[in-house]
């Protein structure tokens, strides 16, 4: 894998097209991440994943998935887990602490074993971004609580179940995107805490965390950097690595989301500058895609470190 770039994108259809084997051959990202455009069944989808994987001869090459449950559902051609949100597992975990463990192991082997079967071995989960009241609802029933030692604690379970089933996890939105009142997507959400609130509350629920991956938020912390979204800011990244204690390998939101101004190579050169390992685009425009790829550096020798360490859970 020395030779790749550190980036992910995502790819437009249900099978590669002539013009995107070429650029995965010229450019080769660290991974591709898959969404719903990309999944009709399951064997469609592993011989889809077959084929990427086929281009490197790397058996065990990233493929990504936002596979969240409840309205984050990827997998909605093959299965329906709208009724299972982040939040129902939440409140279970207060109500009733056993039956929690057994629906959420459930939930997290089913979901593995789907994974498997369509050749995806990381999913962009879990969603530690706590619930906070009038916030914007991009977030909303994606959280488990509103308390941080509940979303951590159930993140920690998230992590260990998907590990246990040799499927990579990625921490999102760090350091926090629960208090956002405008959704990432469209603006750029602006955050008036003190440091100490943050670190206290929002910051806390992603500490001490074993995911090999986690995924920055689009937020600009005031208080921290007030010109800068976390995933451009040299001081939120020092803050993520030192004080929130993460040493895996980071990667952006999607660079293509309306919250981040800039040309998209602008984006690209501040989320390597500002510290992230790896950059990250969805939106399948190869136009796009090449400008990434072209602002994305070689992958370092830490990417390549932690990716190696992440390779050991496959099974």
């Amino acid at each position: 894998m020395n030779n790749h770039r550190s980036f992910i994108v995502g790819i437009k259809s249900i099978r590669l097209s002539a013009k995107e084997k070429l650029f995965l051959k010229k450019y080769k990202p660290w991974g591709i991440i898959l969404f719903t455009r990309n999944i009709k069944n399951i064997n469609q989808t592993l011989k889809l994943t077959t084929s990427i994987r086929k281009i490197f001869n790397n058996k065990k090459y990233p493929i990504l998935i936002d596979q969240e449950g409840g309205r984050v559902n990827r997998l909605r051609n093959i299965i329906s887990f709208d009724n299972l949100t982040s939040e129902f597992f939440g409140n279970r975990y207060v109500k009733n602490y056993n039956e929690f463990r057994f629906l959420y192991k459930l939930f997290i082997d089913k979901t593995s074993h789907l994974l498997k079967l369509i050749g995806v071995n990381i999913n962009t989960v879990p969603v530690l971004d706590l619930r906070s009241e009038g916030a914007s609802n991009i977030i909303g029933d994606r959280s488990f609580s509103k308390k941080s030692k509940i979303v951590s604690k159930i993140g920690d379970y998230c992590i260990q179940y998907f590990h246990e089933n040799g499927i990579g996890a990625v921490i999102k939105h760090i350091p926090g995107h629960g208090l956002a009142k405008v959704d990432s997507h469209k603006y750029t959400p602006i955050v008036d805490k003190k440091k100490n609130f943050l670190l206290k509350k929002d910051f806390a629920a992603f500490k001490k965390k074993k995911s090999f991956f986690a995924m920055t938020a689009h937020v600009v912390f005031k208080k921290i950097d007030s010109k800068n979204t976390a995933t451009h800011s040299k001081k939120v990244i020092k803050l993520i690595r030192e004080k929130i204690g993460f040493k895996n390998l980071l990667i952006s939101d999607d660079l293509s989301m309306k919250s981040l101004k800039g040309s998209l190579k602008e984006n690209t050169i501040k989320t390597f500058n500002a510290g992230c390992d790896l950059a990250l685009h969805c939106n399948s425009n190869l136009k796009e895609m090449e400008i990434v790829a072209k602002n994305s550096p070689k992958i370092s020798k830490f990417i390549f470190k932690k990716t190696s360490q992440f390779y050991k859970i496959l099974s």
